[in-house]
Parts: C-alpha cells; sequence; structure tokens
C-alpha cells in the first residue's frame, strides 16, 4: 500500500472556502518550482513527433521511467514501442479531452508553488532530515494519482478539475468529488511525499496501527497548512465534521465495543479508511478511521509536548494512545 511508486488518493483535505484562521509562520517561504512534464508531454501526444520525444526523454527521464511504471506498465522509457504506447494511450478521446482542460486549468500554477514553498519551508524545520523534492505535474487518466520515485514527486491534475466538472459525475459519487479540486492539490503533494518518506511499518489488518499512521499523516498536514479549517483538511463538509464532534464519544465507545481497536482484521479495519460514509455508524462520513487517529495523535502531541520528528519515529501505536489520554471526548 505505501510502496515507493506510491498510489494514493490521499484521502485527507480540501474543498473550497476552507479558510480559517491560522497564522502561518512560514507563509512568506519562497515558492517551491513544480516542472510541468503534463504541458512537455502533451506536446509530444499531439504532434507525435520522435524529436520531441528525444528531447522529453532527455529532460523528463525519470518521470517518464515512473509514468511508465506507474500508469502503463512498461519499465523503462528506453523500450522501442515505449513512445508509441504513451501516444496511444493520451491519444484516447475521452482521455485527451480531459487532458486539455486539465491543462487550460492549470495553466498557471503559481498559487499552489507558494503553497508548496510554504509547506516544505515548516516540514524542514521540523522534521530536518526530510528531503525537499524535485516536484512534478502529470496526467494520469483518473489513475495513479500521486507518484512517488526516488526525490521525485508528481501529482496528477486530472484529478482535481472540481466538483462540477461533467466527466466526473460519470464515474465519482458527490463525497468524492467534493475532495476533487484545486485547493486540495498542496495538501496532497505534502501528504504524499510525508508517507513516502516515513512509510507504514505496522500490520496493515490492526485498526489502532492504521489510525495512528493515519493521524500523524494529518497531523502534520494540518500543521503545514494552519490557515485551513478541520472539516477542509478532513475533506468533510462542516455538517459532517460537527457530526463526527457530536458524536466522538459513541463513535470511540462503538469501536471499543465492537472490539474492532485491536483485532487482526483486514476487512473490518480498511472499511474504517474507504470513501463511503455509513461506518461504523449511519451517519458517519467516510474515513473516520483516519478522522479519530488524528484526534488521537492531537491529544497525544498535546500531552507530552513531544516534537514532530520524535512523532514520527515513534511507532508504539499503544503507547501513543495510552499517553494521549484520548477516550473519545471532544475536549
Amino acid at each position: 500500500m505505501y510502496d515507493k511508486i506510491l498510489y494514493a488518493l490521499v484521502c485527507l483535505f480540501v474543498a473550497t472556502g476552507c479558510k480559517g484562521q491560522g497564522d502561518n509562520r512560514f507563509a512568506s517561504a519562497p515558492p517551491v518550482h513544480i516542472h510541468r512534464f503534463d504541458q512537455a508531454l502533451y506536446q509530444v501526444v499531439e504532434s507525435d513527433d520522435s524529436l520531441l520525444y528525444g528531447r522529453l526523454l532527455e529532460e523528463y527521464r525519470d518521470m517518464l521511467e515512473v509514468t511508465g511504471k506507474g500508469i502503463l506498465n512498461m519499465r523503462s522509457p528506453e523500450l522501442p514501442d515505449f513512445s508509441a504506447r504513451l501516444v496511444n494511450y493520451y491519444s484516447e478521446p475521452t482521455l485527451n479531452g480531459l487532458y486539455r482542460d486539465a491543462l487550460a486549468l492549470y495553466d498557471s500554477v503559481a498559487d499552489i508553488e507558494q503553497q508548496l514553498g510554504s509547506a516544505f519551508a515548516y516540514l524542514k524545520a521540523t522534521l530536518p532530515s526530510v528531503t525537499v523534492p524535485e516536484i512534478y505535474m502529470h496526467v494520469s487518466g483518473l489513475n495513479q494519482n500521486v507518484l512517488v520515485a526516488g526525490n521525485l514527486l508528481s501529482i496528477s491534475i486530472d484529478k482535481y478539475m472540481g466538483k462540477e466538472y461533467p466527466l466526473y459525475k460519470e464515474f465519482f459519487y458527490d463525497y468524492q468529488r467534493e475532495k476533487m479540486q484545486r485547493s486540495r492539490i498542496a495538501p496532497d503533494y505534502l501528504a504524499g511525499w510525508i508517507m513516502s518518506e516515513y512509510p507504514f511499518s505496522g500490520k496493515e489488518n490492526v485498526l489502532l496501527e492504521r489510525m495512528v499512521y493515519e493521524g500523524k499523516i494529518n497531523y502534520l498536514v494540518a500543521q503545514a497548512f494552519p490557515d485551513l479549517t478541520p472539516s477542509c483538511l478532513m475533506g468533510y463538509t462542516v455538517e459532517e465534521y460537527e457530526w463526527c464532534k457530536e458524536y466522538e464519544r459513541s463513535l470511540w465507545k462503538t469501536i471499543i465495543g465492537e472490539k474492532h481497536v485491536y483485532t487482526p482484521d483486514y476487512l473490518t479495519t480498511n472499511n474504517y479508511f474507504e470513501d463511503a460514509p455509513g461506518f461504523p455508524a449511519s451517519g458517519a462520513p467516510g474515513h473516520i478511521g483516519t478522522w479519530i487517529g488524528w484526534r488521537i495523535v492531537d491529544r497525544y502531541m498535546k500531552e507530552t509536548k513531544e516534537t514532530p520528528e520524535n512523532l514520527m519515529r515513534n511507532h508504539d501505536a499503544q503507547q501513543i494512545l495510552t499517553e494521549s489520554k484520548y477516550n473519545g471526548s471532544s475536549r
């Protein structure tokens, strides 16, 4: 799940109108440059020019390789039929139209570059060992959302066309489309990189371990984007977030009562991290395990005054739960 080439519809984050009142001390940090692989590749697709492909290969060899592995299931851009398959894939009419629309919407990404500059400045200040990656954009055809390989990090911009984008209505539910917006891109970049730098090392079938790990990611992203409201950081509507706060203690009692916290049941555990609402109780939004994990980690950091670096090095989920003194209360 957390391989170096990372597939993540990273389930955190942001809808329109998410501005909170946080104080971002890194707001004046210099922007991070985004390499526009998406634009360069489209020129090759439209022209089917071997000379242009040669230049693309020279400038974006690493990105072509990770695109080939993550999207085309091809291991090397040096293979004889690689460019032909690449052009053929992106020439499919529906995908090609999506590609054009994405490039038009993201003609300028200066706002995202500034947000990333601020977020990575926070990350470097609190996690000094973390490197700042080379950042790219790609179009996947609603496929691989986040690509990570070595020091390369890329986001598929066709997954952020706005919740009213017509094509989305054919493939995605309302609760999924709510998260597919521009304001989500910078937090998703950051979450994808943190997950790459600090991969999950616990048992995926144990709820507590998954919750605490997801909670750590949410905690760091929330700290890096302090001007975003908690509901937006979870990708919830205000009503959904208020529901979680109101029924937090009941949710925790249900999880304890059903013996889901420690029982190694992958299917049950996975339900806590699905997009679909209604688990483990009617009215609950999706990814309730992520939200509760964030609550546990946030409480742990307040109780222990621990540093983010030590938080990420601590793989003892039970210790974090115990020292957080979390009991489902909303205090």
